[in-house]
């Protein structure tokens, strides 16, 4: 048996699969939002899960960030109590064994690799279109974390091409740099963008129920997100060139993409051909930690 934790900013998960990827249980407490709070639940739901069914195989925790691999502590993660931690050392010593760690976008990726979108694929790009922007890559069904533990980080890349307009009517990334994909695909990016352009105060929710209510201000908004998020995967398609890309994530619900997405990446793709599938994911919320059981 296996046991992954999805570590959130407001919620921890945790499964429990057998090695044939079958839920055994799940629980979910919420994310006290300090570190040795932090540590402690998620022992508490290691715990839970070994005194009814024994001591399990391997721990993985998906967890935003990533661990620096000169320091061995937290780094760029938006739950910023983990930052400067040793977080991996400190829950070995607190569940008295080894564990795997990975970001979270790499456990969605490793999730859909394995049994999900991309399971018969040999190179998976995992995309999470959500309150952030993240990726994943797995080759093989292997993760790819980099010579910095970074691979997959292009939700802080420039938006490419960028226009007068796009350059005006974004907001700055909390990252400190300007005109981040995030700030444009995000689920809080996109009505951000949108509500800077037409002075409103809507939130992705509500500019897609206007599109589906026949908005013409909502359709050319999700229009421009689709060549966005085009733009963006076509970097990472001509660096890696990816079997598939699954996208995670709230912003993945929207059906829009889909059916539009193919069309706008031949606009920025250097090839003649372009057979990469881009689709929605199988797990939905599950992916991250069904990932994090998948990273032993």
């Amino acid at each position: 048996m296996k046991i992954g934790i999805d570590l959130g900013g407001t919620k921890t998960e945790g499964i429990l699969i057998d090695t044939k990827g079958e839920e055994i249980k799940r629980k979910r407490i919420n994310t006290e939002k300090n570190y040795k709070g932090t540590i402690k639940g998620i022992s508490s739901i290691v715990k839970e899960f070994e005194k009814e069914f024994g001591n399990c195989s391997s721990i993985g925790i998906g967890m935003p960030g990533a661990v620096s691999l000169d320091s061995a502590l937290v780094k760029n993660a938006n739950s910023v109590w983990l930052n400067g931690q040793p977080l991996k050392k400190d829950l070995q010593i607190e569940l008295n064994r080894d564990v795997n760690l990975a970001n979270d976008a790499n456990c969605f990726a490793l999730s859909e690799a394995v049994d999900g979108a991309g399971q018969n694929a040999k190179i998976v790009f995992g995309v999470i279109l959500g309150t952030g922007v993240g990726g994943g890559v797995v080759v093989n069904k292997k993760v790819l974390e980099g010579r910095n533990n970074i691979a997959g980080e292009w939700g802080h890349i420039p938006l490419p091409n960028r226009t007068e307009g796009e350059r005006k009517y974004v907001n700055d990334c909390y990252c400190g740099k300007m005109s981040c994909m995030e700030t444009y695909i995000s689920g809080p990016g996109f009505a951000s963008t949108f509500n800077l352009r037409y002075s409103t105060n809507f939130n992705s929710h509500e500019i897609i129920e206007n599109y589906m209510n026949g908005d013409l201000d909502s359709k050319v908004a999700l229009e421009r997100y689709v060549d966005h998020l085009a733009r963006g995967l076509s970097i990472v398609c001509n660096i890696i060139d990816p079997d598939v890309v699954v996208l995670g994530g709230g912003m993945s619900n929207i059906n829009f993409i889909y059916k539009n997405i193919d069309s706008a990446m031949e606009k920025y793709i250097f090839s003649d051909t372009f057979h990469t599938k881009i689709v929605k994911n199988v797990h939905g919320d599950s992916g991250g930690v069904r990932g994090a059981a998948w990273l032993s």
